[in-house]
């Protein structure tokens, strides 16, 4: 198992998390630790979620973190939490210092059984793969806020550093602060004369009539209309006052639709037609008596 990549990141910054505990448990995707800790001879133990091919295998275990000349070695091992299956791995990762980062080199050995090993090597090639660069990925991250924290850190230390001296020049030369205004700058603001120095040369005062102004006249406001005149005056803006728009139909495309008229025709035939029936039925009943007669 080998593998490669290269990260815009110090070294030094970068071993101090690889070779942190909990840094190392945020950078593996998938691992949740124990709340109980690690064991005796592990830096880390949890569970461990691994999608291989279209399969998600969770395994329980421990690592430790080992450093031996110069490199970091991970060794850990572990069980299936739904089988009989195990694993052991064990990866070494050696830090390259270069002129813009730092480049990483991974080798190492897997040993597994069960499920792991029933998998296709081609699916277990890409979830290799995905799992190490997530996890390079993650590192690199946590080490650029390490450096962007440093050089933070030393920015405000220089700011202080300048503040101190620039307080420095405050103090007098006996000293003793100025604060009490006794012979300092408050004291200074007296005129040589002991008058205020608010006041001019003969007295008067600095802020005349020039500053504090008169306030402007009010402005007299009409006076308001009898309730008359306000309400032919509302009716002829709106054409209408309120009442007569609660009561009034309405108008324009909502106004309903008068009836026609009845014409001079349909009045005449109106009353013609009952009166042809009327004369049709006597006419029949004549008729029929005058037949029984005979």
């Amino acid at each position: 198992m080998e593998h490669e990549v290269f990260v815009p990141v110090p070294a030094e910054s970068l071993r101090a998390v690889l070779t942190d505990p909990d840094r190392v448990a945020r950078c593996v995707p998938g691992l949740q630790r124990d709340a109980a800790g690690a064991g005796a001879g592990e830096d880390l133990a949890g569970r461990l979620r691994l999608r291989v091919g279209g399969h998600t295998i969770t395994y329980r275990g421990g690592l430790r973190i080992v450093e031996r000349d110069g490199a970091i070695t991970y060794e850990g091992e572990g069980t299936e939490a739904r089988g009989k299956g195990a694993v052991e791995v064990s990866l070494t990762v050696v830090l390259t210092p270069a002129a813009e980062g730092t480049g990483l080199g991974f080798t190492g050995a897997l040993t597994a059984t069960g499920r792991l090993a029933e998998e296709p090597g081609e699916a277990r090639e890409v979830a290799r793969v995905r799992l190490l660069d997530a996890f390079v990925e993650a590192a690199a991250g946590l080490a650029a806020d390490a450096v962007e924290a440093e050089g933070t850190t030393g920015t405000g230390t220089g700011v202080g550093t300048d503040a101190d001296a620039g307080g420095a020049e405050i103090t007098g030369a006996d000293g003793a602060d100025d604060v009490d205004g006794t012979d300092g700058a408050v004291g200074a603001t007296s005129g040589a004369d002991g008058t205020d120095p608010a006041s001019g040369a003969d007295g008067a005062e600095l802020f005349g009539d020039e500053v504090f102004r008169e306030a402007p006249a009010p402005v007299e406001l009409p006076s308001p209309q009898p309730a008359a005149e306000a309400a032919h005056a509302r009716r002829t803006m709106i054409g209408r006052s309120a009442e007569e728009v609660d009561h009034a139909p309405p108008r324009g495309r909502y106004a309903p639709v008068p009836a026609p008229e009845p014409s001079g025709a349909g009045a005449t035939l109106r009353w013609v037609a009952p009166a042809a029936a009327l004369a049709l039925a006597s006419a029949v009943i004549v008729g029929r008596a005058l037949r029984r007669r005979r």
